[in-house]
């Protein structure tokens, strides 16, 4: 099979840790049988070098014609204040909207063997570690609905509006269901439904699309208790769907129960098998080209590429085993180096992570 991919190296560490995560992607192909036919195109702050701009036409339409995206990381402070106001992370929701990506997944994923770097008590991750996945709608809510402002009797006044149409739901509930069915087959749906309209109607339509996977536990809570229950029993979760607001916000929680940032891995979806996968870490540009960073987020962004755009479970699971592997083996970068561990870079961790498969 041949599969078409356009490639974001982005700003930064993005061209150290991409790099890697296509070599990672040639020992699959070799292994397994497949073609990856890479375009490399430009976005963020390094486009805005070349072209002027943060996101060209041309990438958006190399981005439309892939099969999916892989992207390094944006952003750096040489970019931070431009004269005509744009800045790298504008080209990331631009590609978002034109891609029609709705839905960021992001796994939470403790592996046994860093289980030190995670600030949770021992008895609480248990054995065997800690393994959530958040599925986080993304392209509607509070940060997407109308804004606006006046005076009344308190003074000047701002607001925003939480808006959900059922059609916004449904599709990222199935999203999360269809998730849950390659994992425990359990759905957490966190909204805030004992206070917001709009909560009332995404529990509704949440409860409709789960008659459709009668395997799938379903079940409830609203986003404080939610917060409350990631630090004091992770291991209940499987995935966990929720709104943009609260996703970015637990999103961000449970990636920190992890330990490191430099582990994690994401993915944006739309309704279709076109994806983006990057990465949740960001540019480093203090530690760019120095062969510091950890590129195992990226390669493990790669094998969610490989399981939710081409369904390709098992060339996924043979890197998430590679990498298991390196880890117990004792070799460590430097965001995840301890004591009795052997401190690798970046080049020597993508070898060490291909020799394994």
């Amino acid at each position: 099979m041949d599969y078409r991919l356009a490639v974001i190296k982005g700003d930064g560490i993005g061209p150290d840790i991409v790099e890697e995560g296509l070599k990672v992607l040639e020992i699959i192909s070799q292994k397994f049988g497949h073609t990856f036919t890479c375009k490399e195109v430009l976005a963020g702050g390094a486009a805005i070098d070349a072209t002027g701009k943060s996101l060209p036409e041309e990438t958006v339409e190399v981005c439309k014609a892939s099969d999916s995206v892989i992207l390094g990381a944006m952003g750096g402070p040489q970019w931070d204040n431009l004269a005509n106001g744009d800045r790298p992370e504008k080209a990331l929701l631009g590609l978002r909207a034109a891609l029609g990506l709705f839905g960021n997944i992001r796994p939470a994923v403790l592996y046994p063997q860093l289980k030190d770097a995670c600030p949770l008590k021992d008895r609480i991750i248990g054995e065997g570690g800690i393994d959530i996945v958040v599925v986080r709608e993304l392209t509607g809510g509070i940060y997407f609905g109308e804004r606006g402002e006046g005076v009344g009797e308190l003074g000047a006044y701002k607001y925003d509006t939480l808006k959900y149409s059922e059609v916004e739901v449904e599709r990222i509930a199935r999203r999360a269901f269809e998730i849950a069915m390659k994992r425990g087959k359990k759905v957490t749906s966190v909204d805030k439904a004992n206070v917001l309209d709009s909560s009332k109607l995404w529990r509704r339509v949440v409860e409709e699309v789960a008659r459709e996977f009668p395997e799938v536990e379903l079940n409830h809570l609203y986003v404080d208790n939610a917060a409350m229950q990631l630090v004091i029993n992770p291991k209940q979760f499987d995935v966990i769907v929720t709104g943009n607001m609260f996703g970015d916000i637990l999103s961000d929680e449970a990636s920190m129960i992890t330990g490191s940032i430099g582990m994690l891995p994401s993915a944006s979806l739309g309704t279709g098998k076109l994806g983006m996968y990057e990465p949740i870490h960001g540019s480093a540009p203090d530690i760019a080209g120095q062969d510091k960073a950890n590129p195992i987020a990226t390669i493990l962004s790669i094998a969610m590429m490989l399981r939710y755009s081409f369904d390709l479970e098992n060339e996924a699971k043979a890197i998430e085993d590679a990498i298991e592997k390196v880890l117990e083996a004792g070799y460590r970068t430097g965001d995840i180096y301890s004591e009795g561990t052997t401190l690798v870079g970046t080049k020597e961790m993508g070898r060490l992570i291909r020799g394994q498969l």
